[in-house]
């Protein structure tokens, strides 16, 4: 039975990216959606992948490239990495047509462009998808609205329909599209084990050529997992892997991590550059994150019965899951997550900076006993910014795993993942 397409929070951006220019580069990892949000848009479709003609498509592409690209638009390229040399083409039309939304290029690994291709500039518009966020996947209220935060909208409650059991859940299954809708928990969990394995026995050595160890890419996998939501650096990697009797060179640490990155399975969590008042030095490793929390979950072997037992490690997960959602919803009002942390320990889980300059901070914690805490915290990060510059923040909020969405005394607001949207 065919499923029901669910709408994602990126079809509004690809519709205005195909308003705005003549083609549009979807990235993103691989099963999270980008072919079926294309095709929604798309007026004819190319497969590269299709197993009875990728043999002839990659040979079309070598003589002809063009007949490849002939179709009634917007006409969805997918996997096009496959015969780069499409890229130039897509880009010679749009110039010769002179129209807008003629493309859509589909993949889960972009290419090192080669000396004769161009860049895209001003003709090919780049958006990133992600795995579901909550909200696209109807498991989020919507209540509260990252877009009305930052416009400063007062007034606002929501409650969240998601028990703990269910935030468990959620994080272990991840927001692949084809789990969304399982109703049997093994086969979505499976879903999650079934893509670490292509990646690591397939992806990692098609990525760019080079053949590397299964092994070692699941002892890497393992130990950005073990250390998921904390400024980890390749150094402390290694000490890591050697700790656990995995043997790895530094060099080849930073050779599959840009592998692992180059396929959206890898996105670590910038620090923010901020002015503050004080003269504190910032700290600059990035957190650790994988696309998704299941990832990360699959490679600890987590259950709901060991997460229960081991709230610290369900802590750091609950925190990248949170983050995933984050990002998913602050792109679409064009902004970024980062976070911060200076040489002193001060630390904010969250910082969103929009295009237009405005920002907001955000705690990231599980359970009501931390709210007083996490608010004297962003109050006093907020005093510490220097807000000549940066301006004041839009707001500042506490993300949790409870019910209730309200906005307490002083101004901080306490929200349930369960009842954000963008």
């Amino acid at each position: 039975m065919k499923k029901t397409y669910l709408s994602r929070i990126a079809d509004e951006k690809l519709s205005l990216e195909l308003q705005a220019m003549g083609a549009v580069l979807i990235v993103g990892p691989k099963w999270c959606g980008k072919t079926e949000t294309a095709k929604q848009f798309a007026k004819s479709i190319l497969y590269m992948q299709d197993p009875d003609m990728s043999d002839s498509y990659r040979k079309m592409a070598e003589i002809k490239p063009s007949q490849l690209l002939e179709g009634e638009t917007p006409r969805l390229i997918d996997e096009w990495q496959d015969a780069p040399i499409l890229w130039n083409g897509v880009r010679h039309f749009v110039d010769q047509r002179g129209e807008r939304g003629q493309f859509i290029l589909t993949g889960s690994v972009v290419p090192k462009l080669a000396k004769d291709m161009h860049t895209g500039t001003g003709r090919i518009a780049r958006m990133t998808m992600r795995t579901m966020s909550l909200y696209e996947s109807n498991e989020s209220t919507g209540e509260i609205s990252l877009g009305d935060l930052f416009d400063r909208k007062t007034g606002m409650i929501g409650q969240s329909k998601l028990s703990i059991d269910d935030i468990v859940y959620v994080l272990l299954r991840g927001g692949w599209p084809e789990t969304i809708s399982e109703q049997n928990s093994k086969i979505a969990l499976k879903t999650v084990y079934n893509y670490i394995e292509s990646v690591i026995s397939d992806d990692m050595s098609r990525v760019d050529g080079k053949k590397r160890n299964p092994l070692r890419v699941r002892a890497l996998l393992r130990s950005i997992a073990r250390h998921i939501s904390s400024p980890a650096n390749n150094s402390t990697i290694l000490k890591d892997l050697i700790a656990n009797d995995e043997q790895l060179a530094e060099k080849t640490i930073i050779d599959y991590t840009n592998a692992l990155k180059k396929l959206y399975v890898i996105e670590d969590l910038p620090v923010w550059s901020v002015a503050m008042r004080s003269k504190t030095a910032m700290r600059t490793t990035p957190k650790r994150h994988l696309t998704d929390p299941s990832i990360a979950g699959a490679l600890l072997g987590a259950s709901k019965e060991k997460l229960f037992n081991d709230f610290n490690t369900f802590g750091l997960l609950f925190e990248s899951l949170v983050i995933r959602d984050l990002r998913v919803y602050a792109e679409s009002l064009d902004g970024k997550v980062f976070y911060y942390r200076d040489k002193l320990g001060n630390e904010v889980d969250a910082i969103i900076q929009l295009n237009d300059g405005r920002w907001g901070a955000i705690e990231i914690k599980m359970g009501s006993g931390e709210e007083e805490k996490a608010a004297d915290n962003l109050i006093k990060f907020k005093k510490n910014v220097n807000t000549e510059k940066m301006g004041e923040p839009s707001f500042l909020a506490i993300v949790t795993a409870t019910q209730v969405a309200y906005q307490r005394e002083d101004g901080v607001w306490v929200i349930p993942l369960g009842c954000l949207k963008n």
